[in-house]
Formats: structure tokens, C-alpha cells, sequence
């Protein structure tokens, strides 16, 4: 299995929104700004990893494994940080902090799944 800088920076990022997230579920009842933008970055880092994955897949790096699967999870990695974003904008409580904390382990899994299958 090959973990490339792609994963080691979703990882770092996952997991540093899932701090930010579980500490502001501790000191806040309601989602701060600091929460609210680490998911934003996920999801930043979620579309350029998509569109990256595109430019590979269009040059000499194809996808070992199903390339439906591949973009089937680029594509529910992308809607889970929004369906938590809304979750915390309409529940305005402190456990909305917690839902958005599950994304950042959620997109690791989904990261190395997709190393799984692009590598093969």
C-alpha cells in the first residue's frame, strides 16, 4: 500500500478539524467560527483533491481499482462536511460541535479508501 502527500495531508487535516471541533464541543454551546472553518477546509481540501485526482486520472496515474468506486466516495466525501455544516447552522447547541467533529474521522476513512483503491 502506498500513501502518497495527498493522504498524509488529509489525515493532518482531518485531524486537526477533529480537535478544533471536540474542543469547541467542550468550551462552546453553540459552533464557533473555528469550527465551522476547519470544515471548510476539509471541503476545500476535499474539491482540490478531487480535481487533482481528475488531472491524474487524465494523465499517466490511472485509478488500479474501480474507477466508479473512486469518484463514488471523492463524491460522498464531499456532501458529508456540508450535511454536517447545515446540521450545525439549523442546531445551534453544543452537540452540533460533536457532528461536526465525526467528519474528520469520517474523511480519513474515506481517504484510505480511496488510496486502497487507487493504488491498488
Amino acid at each position: 500500500m502506498i500513501f502518497d502527500a495527498w493522504f498524509w495531508a488529509g489525515t493532518a487535516l482531518c485531524a486537526v478539524s477533529l480537535v478544533i471541533c471536540v474542543v469547541m464541543t467542550a468550551l462552546r454551546r453553540f459552533p464557533d467560527d473555528a469550527s465551522i472553518l476547519s470544515l471548510a477546509a476539509v471541503e476545500l481540501f476535499l474539491l482540490v483533491y478531487g480535481i487533482g485526482a481528475a488531472f491524474r486520472m487524465a494523465g499517466a496515474e490511472p485509478v488500479q481499482g474501480a474507477a466508479w468506486e473512486f469518484w463514488g466516495y471523492v463524491l460522498t466525501a464531499l456532501v458529508v462536511p456540508v450535511i454536517a455544516f447545515v446540521w450545525a447552522v439549523t442546531d445551534k447547541t453544543r452537540w452540533s460541535n460533536l457532528v461536526m467533529a465525526a467528519v474528520g474521522p469520517t474523511i480519513f476513512v474515506m481517504l484510505y479508501r480511496m488510496q486502497v483503491i487507487w493504488f491498488g
